[in-house]
């Protein structure tokens, strides 16, 4: 990592880049997957699993027998780890249940909305060089929920033909009884297309590498909705001397060992802490089972130094993390200020994988500066908002000549017609 000291906003904006994705490449490489997967269904995907996975599959579809068995593989202390979070997530997302809504906006004209689920969802869970059973009840939790007819896991097997256990059996708890051993961008065509095994659905979930997050993408082209764009993982944290140097090292840690792609940044006050937190991060990086990854990923980070609140605000909302851990003295102001931001984790003894994992919150974030614009998963990600109108013959008579007047100055002559018919006969009745 590299330390920036009071950077004018041009040099923290190049300094803070996002490491490029190189689109044009990955898509010349999912076009011909996914023209496959439509035109070949499952034999595309048993001759994908042989060259990407090396393995050969008999069956796309986790067995029954599959499922039952993964919970013998999985230990009793990691089993009730995700039964704890399982109940917290629950409790969370049905927190977020919202009643239907009804209002009379003028006599005789009622208008409501209400929530209405999703109908077919497509979970994909990663499962490369770490099985992400965590992101199964980050999704699978709230699509239950939600109510949604019908929900697909997919996940890529190892080379003996398996998903994790520790997927299967948190998919299980949960309810999932459909779960498909195919990954990569063919697991999102079949997702879009539908093959023999795998259904089509109607909107897709969870992360992935470059060529996940472009089929994805790709996806939406045939109207398939998504959940958000992508890319890598990411956090910035904001601390001063009130927090602890070790404490934050260890926060950038736990998101640069994702990938080599990943970034991590460090906001702070006082050149001294920042050298302090990197005097850390080379002492904790060398502990790390996956240090080659995560030092890569360092090459991509910046401890930026500024002198005030105000331009750490600054710093950021304009970067728009995925993940934000705030600790400062101030932090209440500090947290009032953010407008930009996946997912908030407040105080120092808030770890952001506590919300990775088993706070209650969604992991499920905007990377890539998509915070600006786009939320994190939630229940709301599971469910349509329909909304619905009945008007009365007296609301009709009240509401029905400023429609015509509206529709009339527009030129649409047939949609004034549609109320002017009405009311001339209610007149004609009357």
């Amino acid at each position: 990592m590299k330390i920036l000291i009071n950077p004018s906003p041009d040099k923290w904006k190049k300094s803070l880049e996002r490491p490029v994705q190189k689109a044009k490449k990955i898509n010349k490489v999912i076009k011909p997957i996914f023209k496959a997967v439509k035109k070949d269904g499952d034999k595309a995907l048993f001759k994908f699993s042989k060259d990407f996975d090396r393995v050969k599959l008999d069956e796309i579809l986790v067995s029954e027998g599959e499922l039952k068995a993964a919970k013998d593989q999985v230990s009793s202390e990691l089993q009730e780890a995700i039964e704890v979070a399982y109940d917290n997530i629950s409790k969370f997302h049905s927190a977020q249940k919202q009643e239907e809504l009804i209002k009379a906006v003028m006599p005789g004209v009622v208008c409501s909305r209400k929530s209405v689920p999703v109908q077919k969802v497509g979970l994909y869970i990663p499962g490369g060089t770490a099985p992400l059973f965590s992101t199964v009840l980050m999704l699978a939790v709230p699509a239950v929920i939600a109510g949604c007819k019908e929900i697909i896991l997919c996940s890529p097997p190892d080379k003996n033909g398996n998903i994790h256990p520790a997927i299967l059996y948190t998919a299980s708890l949960i309810g999932l009884k459909k779960i498909a051993k195919v990954g990569g961008a063919q697991a999102i065509a079949a997702l879009t297309f539908g093959t023999e095994s795998v259904p089509a659905v109607d909107k897709i979930f969870g992360p992935g590498n470059q060529y996940v997050t472009a089929g994805k993408q790709r996806a939406t082209k045939y109207g398939v909705a998504i959940d958000m764009p992508a890319g890598p993982s990411e956090v910035l944290v904001y601390a001063d001397e009130s927090s602890e140097a070790s404490f934050v090292a260890a926060d950038l840690l736990s998101q640069a060992e994702h990938g080599i792609d990943s970034q991590v940044v460090l906001v702070t006050h006082s050149t001294e802490f920042a050298e302090d937190v990197l005097k850390e991060v080379d002492r904790q990086v060398e502990g790390l089972p996956r240090k080659e990854i995560a030092k890569e990923a360092l090459k991509n980070s910046t401890a930026v130094v500024v002198d005030n609140l105000e331009t750490a605000l600054e710093v950021i909302n304009d970067y728009a993390p995925e993940h934000l851990i705030i600790s400062v003295k101030n932090e209440e102001e500090a947290v009032e200020g953010i407008v930009n931001a996946g997912s908030i984790f407040v105080g120092k003894y808030t770890p952001e994988s506590a919300g990775d994992y088993a706070s209650g919150t969604n992991h499920t974030l905007p990377t890539y500066g998509y915070a600006r614009n786009y939320s994190g998963v939630s229940l709301d990600s599971f469910v349509k908002k329909i909304t619905y109108q009945k008007i009365t013959d007296e609301g009709l008579k009240l509401l029905g000549p400023t429609v015509e007047v509206m529709a009339e100055n527009e030129l649409l002559m047939a949609h004034k017609n549609a109320v002017t018919v009405r009311l001339q006969y209610l007149k004609d009745r009357s």
